[in-house]
């Protein structure tokens, strides 16, 4: 055997598709797209919801509900888990109630009056409960009204 007589085996040598290059080509006339319809358009792109025709399961389902986008979450903070989470004589704000992971956001904070509190604590929130305001007073602490909700 030489160099000259080598040969590439039969089938590790394929001819590319010349699409649309005339019936020569073995591709010609629909340049394998078939006959008509969608597909064998140029630019067609189908939609990624597209199930063949049948209605997309988007426009199947019930459209319920609405969110306003200037709606105001308010968090809810109870009295017991100030008594808890925190030390007497401390001043708790929006900021520490997120680091001790009792609100998420922490936009608008609420106190609530359930519970029972001892340690003299002054806390910053934008509403308090008639309950919890009384209850923070009494002890010996303070109400710090920050921004109100509006709603």
């Amino acid at each position: 055997m030489k160099l000259n007589e080598l040969k590439v085996p039969y089938g590790a040598k394929k001819k590319r598709k010349r699409v649309g290059r005339g019936d020569a080509s073995g591709h010609g006339g629909t340049s394998t797209k078939g006959h008509k319809g969608h597909k064998a358009r140029s630019g067609y792109t189908r939609s990624f919801n597209f199930e063949g025709g049948q209605m997309p399961l988007v426009r199947r389902l019930p459209k319920r509900g609405f969110t306003h986008l200037k709606e105001k979450i308010v968090e809810i903070v109870k009295i017991e888990e100030l008594e808890n989470k925190f030390n007497d004589g401390e001043n708790v704000d929006v900021e520490l109630l997120k680091k001790e992971k009792l609100v998420k956001k922490g936009e608008f904070v609420k106190i609530l009056g359930n519970g029972k509190l001892t340690k003299k604590i002054n806390v910053s929130a934008n509403a308090f409960s008639k309950k919890a305001k009384e209850k923070i007073e009494n002890v010996g602490g303070k109400t710090i009204l920050l921004e109100k909700i509006k709603k």
